[in-house]
């Protein structure tokens, strides 16, 4: 039953929205209403007026109203010939005196649209006037020998239609019919309603009457009569008082109702009582004539005092603010747009990608059969049944999921890893046993012809360009031809380890094409370490758009490995300025930040900003271990420990996986991981902690892990040619001034041994040492800003300082600390020294 009332009203709304739709579609518009309203009421007043003037002179007018055409001829109705033609066309050829009743209707139009009333209630107005209109043009055709100028030509003539066929005596009943039809229907009134007044009058009557009665027994029949004591004449006044009282009581009632009471305060005793009650008061006697209440009549006095004396006071709720400055800020000029800048940068378009795949996966049914009857085969040979095989076939390998008989155990077939390789002559096998989520047995087999998963499919798949992710990046594609997407911010880091060859350049140009297809140059920034020189190089055109630098840096991409420590410990440093933002905006992340920021609920001027995102790319992290060792180890590591917090990524690719060089620190903070293929196990192990890396193909065959289940992935190609015209199409857009500045950072350089000679020393030294003593703070981006200096000049102070005690030895990312403690002990420094 309840279900078929859900669908009943399911059914019912249903039709009211198509009802509505329907009226919709054909209703008027507000100003059409008003305008069709206003037009009906003036022709209301026009058909009054030009009504009551043809009463008037009618009989002037009627001669000239077939000569209505000529402008010459005078007419005495108030609204001129159209007056005369609409009251003859009404009155005379219509429906008579009756007609009046549509002057009524045309009136309540124009107020219901103009109102904006509902117009079923005018519907039912209209019918019932017609209706009348016409009962009434006949009843004056009825009676047309008395008044013949008052029912109309309609109403003569349907008069005389309904005598040929009723009579007289039959047209008057119709016509009381219709009246009676009416007053049932229209005004309400019934045989019911009428007895139902007629009660209600009687009754009313009665109450007053009851009331009159009350009110002269309780003011004038009710006195207290106190006697004085031992009084002869005072009992025999009472006596006959209350005779006479009783006298009265048997009077007719047409007194009672004919008399009127006074109520006057403080009255005379003898204009208390009425003429006809005659009593005499003699001797000495008091009456007290003041009302006497009843104990209900007090109750209730007391009830409605206590009522008047319950207030209830309401709480006046506060006012809310309904919209402060930020929101003001963004009703007034709209969020915040970091893209506002280059507001005509164009992303690259997907034409300028090639497609090296010919006509995609391509199924040699030869193939899978003779390999599956040798996997099963050899599984024989050892006598282990398979219940059920099933193969899916990838770009590079195609996997073959066996589900063995029961009882058969699942290390006996991983063990005959090698032995299935040599019976299907093929290298790489690797053999998954379980596959997660699934009862089956993996075994993965490489295709003899490979097909090339070109970067164009990749970028162009429904699942990178619909991606809502913030730094989305297309690897390539799985066994089941599915394109890979993963987002670099839920990483936070990658590590990318493969052998010489294998691929992980082209690994690194797939994950920087993918973001400059999704990113705008505002919300993403590269800071690019390419020891080798040459492959990164590529990437040097989009400097002013998208790469990141130190502001003493010629070149965007750092290629010498004494400059990779300053722009690690740089990162550092914009770390920990962020993270003081994030602090200020009371944000856990650069996502709510920015959210913030653009909503405009973050004051630039107190140092906020739209910050991007930042990605560290390096290309070969073995040979910075080996030429700078802890000093790069240290600010890798705090930055893949703090960083992703605050929007900076890493993704370090070596040749060497070795674990002098992807150490436990590194691995620690390193979840996701991209291994393409190893020379052996314990490098597999090194970067995955399992073996598998060892067992790919090469030429992009990777295995992506973040820190669960491993996927296999055929990298996706991304040619030089390609990127070289990524690069020029973006590079000949609109750019900003310069790169990204990171902040500055002073080298380890130490100064203990520069600079002793006084006389050798900077012109602004004593200032220089004025304002680190003041700040107690020693840092070389302290005196730039104070003293507006240039970089190398204020390293070269900060040395001086040191080498004349002033400020302590360099302390990596933390600022110089200061020996001198105030200003006073530095006067008398620098007077020690003049007197030496």
């Amino acid at each position: 039953m309840a279900k078929a009332k859900k669908d009943t009203s399911k059914k019912k709304t249903k039709t009211g929205a198509e009802g509505s739709e329907g009226k919709k579609k054909w209703s008027l518009s507000r100003r059409n209403k008003v305008l069709i309203g206003v037009l009906s009421f003036l022709f209301a007043v026009a058909m009054l007026l030009s009504f009551i003037s043809y009463f008037l002179y009618g009989s002037y007018d009627q001669s000239e109203v077939t000569a209505l055409a000529e402008r010459n001829e005078v007419v005495h109705n108030w609204l001129g010939k159209f007056g005369a033609y609409l009251a003859d066309l009404f009155l005379y050829h219509g429906f008579g005196a009756a007609s009046f009743i549509l002057v009524r209707f045309f009136f309540l139009l124009g107020a219901y649209l103009v109102l904006g009333l509902p117009s079923r209630k005018l519907k039912r107005t209209l019918f019932w006037d017609l209706f009348l209109t016409i009962n009434v043009s006949v009843l004056f055709g009825f009676f047309s020998s008395c008044l013949p100028e008052l029912g109309g030509i309609i109403g003569y003539e349907i008069n005389l239609f309904l005598q040929d066929y009723l009579g007289k005596t039959g047209t008057l009943l119709l016509l009381i019919f219709g009246f009676f039809t009416f007053l049932l229907f229209k005004v309400k009134m019934s045989p019911d309603a009428i007895k139902a007044l007629f009660e209600r009058k009687k009754k009313e009557i009665e109450e007053e009457n009851n009331d009159i009665e009350n009110a002269v027994t309780d003011s004038t029949f009710s006195p207290t009569v106190v006697a004085a004591e031992n009084s002869e004449g005072s009992n025999k006044t009472k006596s006959d008082s209350l005779q006479e009282v009783n006298t009265n009581n048997n009077d007719d009632d047409n007194e009672w109702e004919n008399m009127q009471l006074k109520t006057v305060e403080e009255t005379p005793v003898e204009e208390a009582f009425d003429a006809n009650s005659k009593i005499k008061q003699e001797e000495s006697s008091e009456i007290d004539l003041s009302p006497v209440k009843k104990e209900s009549e007090t109750k209730t006095d007391k009830k409605a005092e206590k009522e008047e004396e319950f207030v209830i006071e309401q709480a006046v709720e506060e006012d809310s603010v309904e919209e402060n400055q930020a929101s003001k800020l963004v009703q007034d000029f709209g969020e915040f747009d970091p893209t506002l800048e280059l507001s005509n940068y164009q992303l690259p378009s997907i034409e300028l990608l090639r497609d090296h795949a010919s006509g995609g996966i391509t199924i040699n049914q030869e193939e899978l059969e003779e390999n599956k009857n040798r996997i099963v085969d050899t599984l024989k040979n050892y006598k282990i049944d398979i219940a059920q095989i099933k193969a899916t076939v990838g770009p590079t390998v195609t996997l073959y999921e066996i589900v063995p008989e029961a009882g058969v155990r699942i290390s006996k077939i991983k063990n005959l890893e090698d032995d299935i390789a040599l019976s299907l002559s093929a290298l790489g096998i690797r053999i998954i046993a379980p596959i997660p989520g699934k009862g089956t047995i993996g075994i993965e087999v490489p295709n003899q012809k490979p097909t090339i998963v070109s970067a164009k499919s990749a970028i162009a798949s429904p699942k990178f360009q619909n991606a809502e992710m913030e730094l989305p990046i297309a690897l390539g594609k799985t066994i089941s031809n599915e394109t890979f997407v993963v987002d670099l911010a839920k990483m936070p880091h990658l590590l990318m380890a493969g052998a010489t060859g294998q691929g992980k350049s082209v690994g690194l140009n797939m994950v920087l094409t993918s973001l400059l297809y999704k990113k705008h140059p505002a919300e993403v920034k590269f800071v690019l370490v390419d020891p080798k020189k040459v492959e990164l190089t590529l990437f040097n055109k989009i400097e002013r758009h998208y790469l990141a630098k130190l502001p003493d840096s010629d070149d965007a991409i750092i290629t010498d490995n004494s400059k990779v420590i300053t722009t690690l410990n740089s990162l550092c440093v914009e770390m920990d300025n962020r993270y003081n933002l994030l602090k200020d905006a009371m944000v856990r992340n650069i996502k709510e930040y920015n959210e913030k920021f653009k909503q405009r609920k973050l004051n630039p001027e107190n140092g906020h900003r739209f910050l991007p995102y930042i990605v560290l790319v390096v290309d070969e992290f073995a040979d910075l271990i080996m030429t700078a060792g802890k000093e790069v180890e240290t600010p890798i590591a705090r930055l893949a420990q703090l960083a992703r917090a605050i929007g900076i990524h890493l993704i370090i690719a070596t040749q060497r996986p070795s674990v002098n060089v992807i150490t436990g620190i590194i691995k620690a903070n390193f979840p996701a991981r991209i291994a393409f293929r190893v020379t052996s196990k314990i490098d597999s192990r090194t970067i995955l902690d399992s073996q598998g890396a060892d067992q790919l193909i090469g030429r992009g065959d990777l295995l992506y892990t973040q820190g669960n289940d491993l996927t296999r992935v055929q990298c996706a190609f991304v040619d030089t040619p390609e990127v070289e015209k990524i690069t020029e199409f973006i590079g000949s857009q609109k750019a900003y001034p310069d790169a990204y500045l990171l902040p500055e950072y002073q080298g380890e350089e130490s100064g203990t041994n520069l600079d002793i000679d006084v006389s050798e020393r900077d012109s602004m030294f004593r200032e220089a040492a004025e304002v680190l003593v003041t700040a107690q703070q020693g840092s070389a981006s302290l005196l730039q800003r104070k003293l507006k200096l240039g970089y190398n000049r204020a390293g070269r102070l900060i040395d001086q300082l040191e080498a004349a005690g002033i400020v302590g030895p360099f302390e990596g990312s933390k600022a110089r600390s200061v020996l001198i403690p105030d200003l006073q002990s530095l006067e008398q420094f620098f007077a020690n020294e003049e007197n030496s």
